[in-house]
């Protein structure tokens, strides 16, 4: 076949040399060249196997070109790239939690207010709100020891502030004779009675929906609380002040705020919410709870104190108690002469003079002004001056029946506070 194919060409090459075609030129080509282009690719097309024809030639084997990159290489760079997103390890990794935390969010309705502390159930895995200060309490074993440090009896009415998903709630109702919760996530009041709802202990619980510093308290025996760590002081005061008097309270606070209501004079925590609480009610330490105890952590640590109430309360107005020493811990490492030797100061104590003078009546006179045969400069240096048993004394080192004797003073002396 080959050779026929090289006779033939041999053939058609001396006509053309001999009898050139007229219509022959540059850019043209005679009949004869284009009748041998013709036979010559057939010929090849029939000696060439069809799947190298087909362009399928070295399947198995790597075609190298000149550069040195194989076929298949440059015919992969050339294909359209699939829509297809790649799955990098860490979507793989959250995968599983992604999925938790879609279902999660479908079930339960977004809501603007929330409560604190609780816990959250094994199985359910509802957001809380952070802005509002909620992080459950997840660890099954400082349930238990907050529960078994608030000493419950078959007898006690509980109050629990913040039950949450009702982790705490449900061991509290094991031992107790009922159970009221002060709730202000609308969420929360909905998971704690669905948690609750078909147990024996349905018929125990009453959950009240609203802000625990806004809502009166009912009678109470003991309080459990863990709550958002912003409304920790305004809930203590509520609570110092609560009638009729509960036995105690367990409650679990920011770890700086619980250690403030134990300090001690001198110490750098000891503050006016120190003084105030000492006043009122004993102050017990219980346990430290680390952040990784809640869901999400905070940014903190905890601790659980125990508060109960003294009783009898001390012979006190507590509104003078407190104006004195609010005043006084504004600059409690000033001695007590320079706090009260203030323009705005004296001039409060004046006003006070005089109205507590003019609901006596003993020191008016006949034209219904007030007889003051000192003024409040010359009794503040009389109380608190020189040569008297205050010079030099500052608020942070003074205790609690250091307080009782100096207001006494001033009483005695008809300055007040109030």
């Amino acid at each position: 076949m080959l050779s026929a194919i090289l006779s033939r060409h041999s053939i058609v090459t001396s006509i053309l040399r001999n009898h050139p075609s007229p219509t022959t030129g540059p850019g043209k080509v005679s009949a004869a060249a284009a009748f041998l282009q013709t036979q010559d690719t057939t010929a090849r097309r029939s000696t060439t196997p069809a799947f190298k024809r087909t362009g399928i030639a070295n399947f198995g084997t790597k075609n190298k070109t000149a550069s040195g990159r194989s076929h298949h290489k440059q015919n992969r760079k050339s294909m359209p790239k699939t829509s297809r997103k790649k799955r990098s390890r860490s979507d793989a990794a959250s995968a599983p939690y992604s999925a938790v935390s879609a279902i999660a969010s479908k079930g339960s309705p977004a809501s603007s207010s929330g409560g604190g502390g609780g816990g959250s159930s094994g199985h359910n895995l509802i957001a809380p709100n952070t802005s509002l200060g909620q992080h459950f309490l997840k660890n099954p074993a400082v349930v238990t020891a907050i529960v078994a440090k608030a000493a419950i009896k078959p007898t006690d009415v509980v109050l629990e502030i913040g039950p949450g998903t009702g982790n705490m709630t449900v061991p509290l109702l094991e031992q107790c004779k009922s159970l009221i919760a002060v709730e202000y996530d609308t969420r929360m009041v909905r998971e704690v009675l669905k948690r609750v709802e078909g147990t024996p202990q349905d018929h125990k619980l009453r959950v009240v929906q609203g802000d625990a510093i806004k809502t009166a308290f009912p009678f109470f025996d003991v309080c459990v609380a863990n709550v958002p760590y912003q409304i920790s002081s305004p809930l203590v005061f509520k609570l110092l002040s609560h009638r009729p008097m509960f036995r105690c309270a367990v409650m679990m606070f920011q770890e700086e705020f619980a250690l403030r209501l134990t300090a001690k004079p001198g110490e750098a925590l000891y503050c006016r919410l120190s003084v105030n609480t000492q006043l009122l009610a004993k102050v017990d330490q219980l346990m430290k709870v680390g952040r990784n105890n809640f869901r999400p952590p905070p940014k903190v640590e905890s601790r659980v104190v125990r508060i109960e109430l003294r009783n009898p309360p001390p012979p006190v107005n507590f509104t003078e108690w407190d104006g004195m020493v609010r005043l006084l811990f504004n600059r409690k490492n000033k001695t007590l002469r320079s706090v009260l030797m203030v323009k705005a100061t004296i001039k409060m104590l004046e006003d006070n003079r005089r109205t507590h003078a003019s609901l006596r009546s003993d020191n008016i006179d006949g034209d219904g002004n007030v007889d003051m045969d000192k003024d409040v400069v010359e009794i503040i240096e009389e109380v608190v001056g020189k040569k008297s048993k205050w010079e030099g004394k500052r608020a942070a080192k003074l205790d609690l029946d250091d307080f009782l004797s100096l207001l006494a003073d001033f009483n005695k002396r008809g300055i007040h506070f109030s």
